[in-house]
């Protein structure tokens, strides 16, 4: 059985919730011009590269107008309400354009009056406190709202009147997992990885006791040359805590791991500091910005599952109970967790959860689980992390920096 490690409502330790972190795709464009500029350089041998050496995606076809058979009866007038709606669509995420660019234009494909979706481009915790500022002004344009801060998910679903109540059709599809609280979903299954300069750390890390043991073996080398995930932030928090809490193994290797690293807020940041050689390498780094920056890396930057513990982080998608469009909402929710949705947030650079999703160019949580088997991934879940045992885990993990 796969491990698990629990988090969620209410205010964690003051550090924690203080800090909002996140990491987006857009690091793709800054990172591609480090590369280049390496290439140019000369650091790096010829090896490929170019874009016609870039993976392609495979062809997402939609059925525009259509709904699966195992829709409602009444959907039709679920999408007739959407349409007298206006076609517009207001998104607060903690996603880039790249990441939100294909289940967009997908999206209006499936129903051809969708004419205007927003996204707002925002931190994991500040889109839920911009919603509820917005809400007590007022009102908040906010229609949908997704973000990978398991702990702020739950403070916010938890307050009153915050997200909508909705039993998409989907969910008898996808199963206990896509439902992380009470009417919000599972948009996708996230892995944290292993990154590494290839020309820095020669031997590919399978675990991450393997990475351990390369890392102390050369102390000298690697000293400050490690980075690792801020945990004053929620999501190196939350990340790091699952990895301690579904393998206490973990501790060991952090122990001898944690002296020789520097902590970053973002994995943008880190993954620009692997390219450009200040590290060489990091881990909990969200594969969702890893992908692009390895496939523009030519073989510079690399990652890997740990086989001994692999956390996957479900981001989570649900729809603010003001919503102005909840009609079109609904239908933008269920569609991100339909299969034609899954295969959209599979091109932009998510892990689709979805049985049946696969394809040139597209990633999946099935990936994971054929690297590194079912009971080697620790699942984050959406529950409460009491103020005093993240305090507690807060202080051990900062003992061991030195």
């Amino acid at each position: 059985m796969a491990r698990s490690s629990h988090f969620g409502t209410g205010h964690i330790a003051e550090p924690v919730t203080g800090t909002a972190v996140t990491y987006r795709r857009p690091v793709r464009r800054p990172l591609a011009a480090a590369v280049a500029a390496t290439l140019a350089l000369g650091t790096l041998g010829a090896c490929g590269g170019g874009e016609s050496d870039a993976p392609k995606v495979a062809v997402n076809k939609i059925s525009a107008g259509k709904v699966p058979d195992y829709y409602p009866a009444d959907y039709a007038d679920l999408v007739a309400a959407a349409e007298k709606e206006g076609g517009k669509l207001t998104v607060y995420s903690n996603l880039g354009d790249e990441n939100m660019a294909p289940i967009v234009r997908d999206f209006k494909k499936k129903y051809g009056f969708i004419k205007t979706v927003s996204v707002n481009e925002l931190d994991s915790d500040e889109l839920f406190q911009k919603t509820l500022s917005e809400n007590a002004a007022g009102s908040s344009p906010a229609d949908v709202l997704i973000s990978s801060a398991a702990t702020a998910w739950a403070d916010f679903s938890a307050r009153k009147n915050t997200v909508l109540e909705y039993t998409s059709p989907e969910l008898k599809e996808l199963g206990d997992s896509a439902q992380l609280l009470p009417s919000v979903y599972s948009m996708s299954q996230d892995p944290m990885t292993i990154a590494y300069n290839t020309s820095l750390m020669e031997k590919p890390p399978t675990t991450l006791t393997d990475f351990a043991d390369i890392v102390t073996g050369d102390e000298d080398t690697f000293k400050n040359k490690v980075t690792v995930r801020d945990p004053e932030g929620s999501f190196g928090f939350t990340v790091t805590r699952a990895l301690t809490e579904g393998n206490p193994e973990a501790w060991d290797d952090l122990k001898r791991i944690l002296p020789l690293s520097r902590p970053e807020t973002s994995s943008g940041t880190q993954l620009e500091k692997i390219v450009s050689g200040e590290y060489s390498a990091g881990f909990l780094i969200s594969a969702s910005p890893a992908y692009p920056v390895v496939e523009d890396s030519a073989g510079l930057v690399k990652i890997v599952f740990p086989k001994d513990g692999t956390v996957v982080l479900p981001r989570g998608i649900g729809i603010a109970a003001e919503a102005p469009h909840p009609a079109t909402s609904k239908l933008f929710l269920d569609f991100a967790l339909s299969d034609e949705g899954q295969r959209a947030v599979a091109e932009g650079g998510l892990a689709s959860y979805r049985e049946g999703v696969k394809g040139e160019g597209l990633h999946t949580y099935q990936e994971v689980v054929d690297a590194v088997g079912e009971d080697n991934i620790i699942h984050v879940k959406y529950e409460q992390v009491a103020k005093d045992d993240a305090a507690a885990w807060l202080e051990r993990f900062d003992g061991l920096r030195k």
